[in-house]
């Protein structure tokens, strides 16, 4: 939920901005059900860090699914796309993103207008989306650290 993440990140010190930019790391690889009962990857360039992952959290059609037992969000197959056309015709994918997922944390970012306001900025904006998560990346990585530069 998004209280929970906020919650969450507040802990360590972070601000919606923040925690907006460091949820963009799901740009990068895939959910294994073995590791962590999700499947699938968040963008079709998983090996490739953009900001794919805020473009299509706001403009593919998301529905919930446990078809791998826990709930997470796949596309839908008939109005998957905001701009109207079809994902999945004649049961086979014409389009690489009916196989992509999201988990309820990051649909939370689109549900609540102060973190869907980042989503938007950072889909519009990779360069400060990369300049944001390396600010964000690098204080999460110092949390708990003292003296660091001297």
């Amino acid at each position: 939920t998004t209280q929970g993440l906020r919650e969450t990140f507040s802990r360590m010190g972070f601000s919606d901005q923040e925690l907006v930019a460091l949820s963009g790391a799901h740009a990068l690889g895939y959910c294994h059900k073995d590791l962590s009962g999700y499947v699938g990857a968040w963008t079709p360039t998983p090996n490739k860090f953009n900001n794919l992952y805020f473009v299509l959290l706001l403009n593919l059609n998301w529905e919930p699914n446990t078809v791998h037992g826990k709930l997470q969000y796949g596309v839908a197959a008939e109005n998957g796309r905001k701009d109207g056309k079809a994902i999945v015709s004649k049961g086979k994918s014409e389009d690489p993103s009916a196989t992509l997922m999201m988990l309820p944390s990051d649909l939370a970012l689109v549900q609540d207008d102060k973190l869907r306001a980042w989503v938007q900025i950072y889909a519009k904006n990779q360069d400060l989306w990369f300049k944001d998560f390396a600010n964000a990346f690098q204080k999460l990585e110092e949390l708990g650290t003292v003296r660091l530069g001297s």
